[in-house]
């Protein structure tokens, strides 16, 4: 029997359902659905088969040397019991099995553990692999008919980074938390990849808190034409240090009551299509239309498995020549939003996409390879729908067209200036409204012509501090810094904010986050670094062509570790000291409104939670808290009492609640349960 091995269920019946032509039949291999059809069965996991974890006998944080971690035993344990027996069973029945897993590092591996188990009853048996782009039927059957050979390599650099990430996370975790005292829900987490991007965020925030806004001004007039027009110019110096300087400027021009051109450029520029989307790509595009990296991944994915978008995975800014582009936008003709679109561009003789800068062999860059409209999706899949399909349309169109003006004014001695930009032609912005296309038309000007200052005045600013960064531009900078790979990128950002390192968007760490980083940059700097993280993951790509062995990739990282623990391990009692004191800020919920002391986060003899004051026992003022539940202190403000932070209530595996003042949950609290007393008064 031949057996082709997917990695969900969802896409062994979608595959299964294609090479049949819709003929095969469901059949229960112990609990787990098959698709039978011409002596070939297909079979869905559910994700990886095996992770990689310690023995048991290491469980126990507090007996277990954290050291001991890095050169312990590591084991592969089953996650699914009934899926590995429905394999074993398989493997007493099969003479070929297909890997037919996603094609890249987690989906070889998941492959190859598969086959590890059906190949040590049935060692015999032939193996191979389909390696495809999208779950359309040209896809699949293509991919089957052209079978090759499985990448143990690409498996083997996806297994050492299982194995470094669990030995630098549950050493470096145990040993932080064990040294704060920090375990139960508020361990400290610590990664070879969380723990410089949590560094990058901090970095940037400590720089936003040292900015100190300096005061300029700028010179802003008002200008009218002969024919009634009005438009505004600036001073050419745009900020001005010392108000004296403006103000006597201001003067000179006032005095003169009008200017005259003496300057008038313009130029034609042409605004080209974006790139075609990689991963990267497109979680900063979904992020611009409210989409966390988390949320658009998981959406793509959906999209992917119902045969809508190519694999989203990819490192690909550039279309291969194998893709009949033709064809995708001839799909699109008479669709009710893309058609008129898909009609402009396939009246081109010739299609000429952009290209990025990346070009890779494995998948195409993300792209729509099915036909589907909004009645029929959910609305958020719509929306990323929507976004990669004008996307990809953007990239066959032509570039929009600029018409840039620049225009010099002379008044009393002085160059105002003024900058204007007109929209002659849309090319893609017409297709992708995703992109600014704001215009500043100013009027008709000829050097030479006279006119009138209607208004003149000095605007006072302030220089603003760095922003923060953004979810989608947290994922950009770990590319840059090549921390992470585009399949784990967005779920290192999404730990950062279940373990309260960071809060809203833009990303603002937490109290807890600088306790860490601080305590790292200290005494473990190299914890913090992207460098030892970037060669770890070149090292990894060697594997993959088969230029290193993992277990000397793997002995490398231990080294590494060895050196962070020896620094570590001479610095304990300062780590501690250090942690603990920053995780009292943590715990700040607002300043006392009777004596003006901390609010702090505590618990009672009994085990109860409560909002107190740091001034105990000479001032008793407290607030009730909910019994359950991680807090989170917001940096926002109550307006009713601003004494007091918002707080968020975490549950795992729940939405966030937006627990907001503690005052004032209170006091509603109080007036609820005084009116249920009056009414059992007045039912009594």
């Amino acid at each position: 029997m031949h057996y082709i091995i997917t990695e969900k269920g969802t896409t062994a019946k979608k595959i299964a359902t294609i090479l049949s032509n819709g003929k095969a039949k469901l059949k229960k291999i112990g609990n787990i659905d098959t698709y039978e059809f011409d002596g070939k069965v297909v079979v869905g996991l559910s994700g990886h088969v095996f992770r990689m974890d310690f023995p048991t006998t290491y469980n126990n944080w507090s007996k277990v040397d954290p050291f001991e971690l890095i050169d312990a035993k590591i084991v592969a344990i089953a996650l699914k019991k009934d899926i590995v027996k429905a394999l074993a069973q398989i493997a007493k029945d099969a003479d070929t099995v297909t890997i037919a897993t996603d094609y890249d590092r987690e989906g070889e591996l998941i492959g190859v553990e598969a086959l590890k188990t059906i190949k040590k009853v049935n060692p015999a048996l032939r193996v191979d692999r389909m390696r495809y782009s999208a779950i359309t039927e040209k896809d699949i059957k293509e991919s089957f008919a052209a079978r090759s050979e499985v990448d143990y390599n690409l498996a083997a650099s996806a297994e050492t980074r299982q194995i470094i990430d669990l030995i630098w996370g549950a050493s470096l975790t145990r040993f932080i938390s064990l040294s704060a005292n920090r375990l139960g829900d508020g361990f400290f987490s610590v990664g070879r990849v969380q723990s410089p991007t949590l560094a990058l965020l901090v970095a940037k925030e400590k720089e936003i808190e040292k900015f100190v806004p300096r005061k300029y001004w700028e010179l802003h007039a008002k200008l009218k034409t002969g024919k009634g027009e009005i438009f505004v110019v600036t001073h050419e110096k745009h900020k001005f240090w010392e108000i004296e300087e403006v103000e006597e400027i201001k003067s000179r021009i006032e005095a003169v009551e009008e200017g005259w051109v003496h300057g008038v450029k313009t130029k034609l520029r042409n605004e080209k299509p974006p790139a075609p989307f990689d991963t990267t790509g497109f979680l900063r595009a979904a992020s611009s239309i409210g989409y966390s990296p988390k949320r658009a991944m998981n959406i793509a994915e959906s999209l992917y498995l119902s045969g809508l978008i190519s694999y989203h995975r990819t490192d690909n800014t550039t279309y291969p020549d194998t893709l009949d582009l033709k064809a995708l936008v001839k799909m699109f003709l008479g669709n009710k939003e893309f058609g008129e679109y898909a009609e402009l561009i396939s009246k081109k003789k010739k299609l000429k996409p952009t290209a990025g800068k990346k070009k890779t062999t494995d998948h195409p860059p993300i792209h729509p390879v099915a036909e589907a409209s909004k009645e029929k999706i959910e609305k958020d899949a719509w929306k990323i729908y929507e976004l990669v399909v004008r996307r990809f349309l953007a990239t066959l169109s032509d570039a929009a067209k600029w018409k840039d003006t620049e225009v010099k004014i002379e008044a009393g001695g002085e160059t105002l200036e003024a900058k204007g930009k007109e929209l002659k032609e849309q090319g893609f912005l017409a297709v992708y409204p995703y992109q600014k296309k704001e215009e500043l038309i100013l009027p008709e000007l000829k050097e030479g012509e006279k006119l009138e200052i209607v208004d003149i005045e000095i605007v006072e600013k302030e220089t603003k501090p760095p922003n923060r960064i953004s979810q989608a531009g947290l994922i950009k900078k770990m590319e840059d810094l090549g921390l992470g790979t585009k399949s784990t990128r967005h779920e290192i950002i999404g730990k950062l904010y279940e373990r309260e390192y960071v809060q809203g968007n833009p990303v603002k760490p937490t109290e807890k986050a600088f306790a860490l980083i601080d305590s790292l940059e200290k005494y473990a700097t190299l914890i913090t670094k992207p460098e030892m993280t970037k060669t770890l993951e070149q090292e990894m790509d060697e594997i993959s062509v088969g230029k290193r062995k993992p277990k000397e990739v793997a002995d490398d990282s231990r080294k590494m570790l060895r050196a962070v623990f020896e620094e570590m391990m001479k610095n304990r009692e300062e780590m501690a000291k250090s942690l603990k004191e920053a995780l009292r800020m943590d715990k700040i919920v607002g300043t006392c409104p009777e004596c003006g002391s901390n609010l702090l986060l505590m618990r009672s003899k009994r085990g109860n939670r409560f909002v107190g004051c740091s001034n105990y026992p000479a001032c008793s003022f407290s607030l009730p808290m909910p019994k359950s539940g991680r807090v989170l202190v917001t940096e926002n403000k109550c307006d009713e009492h601003p004494f007091m932070f918002k707080l968020k209530i975490i549950k795992k595996g729940k939405r966030a609640w937006d627990f907001g003042c503690p005052y004032c949950n209170f006091l509603q609290w109080k007036e609820k349960d005084e009116d249920d007393n009056d009414r059992r008064r007045n039912r009594g």
